[in-house]
């Protein structure tokens, strides 16, 4: 399959008629018989993906945030580490979302990710994000007590509200020249059983366990009705979701790089011109440099 109609498969261009059932966990696109070819185009991009970060950097017009979503195992922590890998790290960014801290709890609720926004030129991505405030908190509404909002705008048209808000925030970062790309990581409760079971049967996974896991994963069927309705709610032109099937983590980076190398081919990034008046200076310094030998 060709990466461009690849890329369509998976990204949510006519969110009025998503519905996430449609999505198949472990869909490798047939390109489960040619993983080697499959993995050779994996790494091609990761090199390029490296190449375009310098041009951007350089360019210093346009910020990308990559936003990474999904249940627990899904593969985050390894799309960031494998997809990223050739990433200058002083032009890209990691920040996990945990739980609000009670300074994070006083403001509105996009306001700690705005604090973590990227620069101009830079790579940001969000392990986890504002999207947990219509995903966790719409699983376990109690926590929208901690939250202290007059009781007046806590009412039933409160996820609605959410997303018209991350609709105009992430509108808002397109018009100030910050590309949105967000990822569901879609994994299947069977194969987080299996990772679950390594976490636990291998020394050097435990400490990636926690008992907070398995109760999440009690509120499956919660959480696939949220993720249907935020992705149905939010996925836009200029801040698109990809439903990534990640039951194969070498497909679901695979998706995730294409994805990232085809939007900032789209940018036309450019390395910056050097006038003529500097270029004559710097004849004259290699001149210089050259006369030393």
């Amino acid at each position: 399959m060709k990466a461009a109609k690849l890329l369509r498969k998976f990204r949510i261009d006519d969110p009025d008629r998503f519905r996430l059932a449609r999505f198949e966990c472990d869909d490798t696109c047939g390109l489960e018989r040619d993983k080697a070819d499959a993995k050779a185009v994996l790494a091609q991009d990761i090199e390029r993906l490296g190449e375009l970060q310098k041009r951007l950097y350089a360019d210093n017009r346009w910020a990308v945030l990559v936003v990474l979503q999904g249940m627990d195992t899904a593969g985050k922590d390894g799309v960031i580490a494998h997809v990223m890998s050739s990433i200058n790290p002083q032009g890209c960014d990691v920040h996990p979302f945990k739980a609000p801290s009670v300074e994070e709890l006083d403001h509105d609720f996009l306001w700690r990710a705005a604090l973590r926004l990227p620069e101009r030129g830079r790579i940001g991505i969000f392990n986890r994000s504002y999207y947990e405030e219509v995903l966790v908190v719409r699983v376990h509404p109690e926590l929208l007590a901690r939250q202290n909002l007059p009781q007046a705008l806590n009412g039933k048209s409160i996820w609605d509200e959410r997303f018209e808000a991350i609709r105009a925030f992430e509108r808002h970062l397109a018009r100030s020249g910050t590309l949105v790309l967000k990822f569901f990581l879609h994994v299947s409760k069977d194969e987080q059983r299996k990772r679950l079971l390594e976490r636990l049967d291998e020394p050097d996974k435990r400490w990636k366990f926690s008992s907070g896991d398995i109760a999440e994963r009690q509120q499956w069927t919660k959480y696939m009705a949220a993720y249907d309705d935020l992705i149905r709610s939010t996925s836009r032109t200029h801040a698109p979701w990809h439903v990534v099937p990640a039951d194969r983590k070498w497909f679901a980076r695979l998706v995730v790089a294409r994805a990232l190398v085809e939007a900032l081919e789209g940018l036309d990034l450019s390395y910056p011109k050097v006038d003529e008046a500097a270029l004559k200076d710097m004849r004259k310094i290699r001149k210089a440099l050259l006369a030393e030998e």
